[in-house]
């Protein structure tokens, strides 16, 4: 792997981490997002592709949410999986993500439905390897495991921000999100941290949905935009992003909504915000 880790970090890495040790809601590990302007060394990262799926720790017995809440998956699709702790998405396709979190939602899982599903493994966290290290331990489990819908999410290497960019540009005419960047050298870290980075072609944040703004024109009687505020207190209008079905039946007030938005305006309210989803209740 990477330039300065050495043979006796593989033959100290381990498959034998309690997945109790700490609470899941404390020890999920955030990325920050990428500014093209930070001075990094490119070369000490592993980029990945960033799924735009549901994030699911598995904690040695079951499959939970990053804040802790249970996912009702069949018997089957976590059968083969370890006493050990995991961190992955659930994901079914680019550009899926509605359809697969009703799937992940539904509290009698449907066969038909999670054989569509696969487990994107990007972590074996645990608290005496560096990510380069647990990266090879979670390609070795799933190998050993062989089954089709438990996978390992590839990790790259690039020496220069152009070929980085040439991979971003590539994942992303296809359709995906975005890379994530993570620091080979780092030891796994709850909350967020420069040691995990997302690069995307936009910006995306939550707001809160404090109001229905009707709709004119050909959105009379249906919703114009929502007027939301952000965890800063800054208010503003999302008036773009939505389908007939979602102007028809909105995100109620309450309701926190991801956006998406490229920079700022000279105010500090998001520079062409425009809806994304709603976002899960916790």
């Amino acid at each position: 792997m990477l330039k300065g880790l050495t043979v006796l970090w593989l033959l100290i890495s381990t498959f034998t981490c309690s997945a109790t040790d700490t609470q899941i809601t404390a020890d999920a590990q955030l990325a920050k997002v990428y500014q093209q302007d930070q001075a990094l060394a490119i070369e000490n990262y592993l980029v990945s592709e960033k799924f735009d799926g549901v994030r699911a720790i598995w904690t040695g017995t079951q499959l939970i949410t990053r804040n802790g809440n249970a996912i009702n998956a069949p018997g089957w699709f976590i059968a083969d999986l370890p006493n050990l702790r995991l961190d992955g998405e659930l994901w079914t396709k680019r550009g899926d993500f509605a359809d697969l979190s009703g799937i992940v939602r539904t509290l009698q899982p449907l066969d038909s439905d999670w054989q569509k599903v696969t487990y994107q493994i990007f972590d074996m966290p645990d608290q005496h390897n560096p990510f380069a290290v647990r990266y090879e331990n979670y390609l070795r489990l799933v190998k050993t495991l062989n089954k089709p819908h438990i996978q390992a999410v590839q990790q790259y290497q690039f020496t220069t921000e152009q070929a980085l960019s040439a991979y971003f540009d590539k994942v992303t005419q296809q359709g995906g999100e975005g890379v994530m960047l993570h620091l080979a050298s780092a030891m796994h870290k709850s909350g967020r941290s420069d040691a995990l980075l997302k690069l995307k072609p936009y910006f995306d944040s939550e707001a809160v949905v404090i109001a229905h703004l009707p709709g004119k024109g050909k959105f009379t009687g249906m919703l114009g935009a929502l007027k939301v505020v952000t965890p800063q207190g800054k208010e503003f209008s999302i008036g773009t992003g939505f389908s007939n079905a979602q102007r028809q039946n909105p995100p109620a007030i309450g309701a926190t909504v991801t956006y998406r938005y490229h920079g700022f305006t000279k105010n500090g309210l998001p520079r062409f915000a425009s809806f994304l989803r709603q976002r899960d209740p916790d």
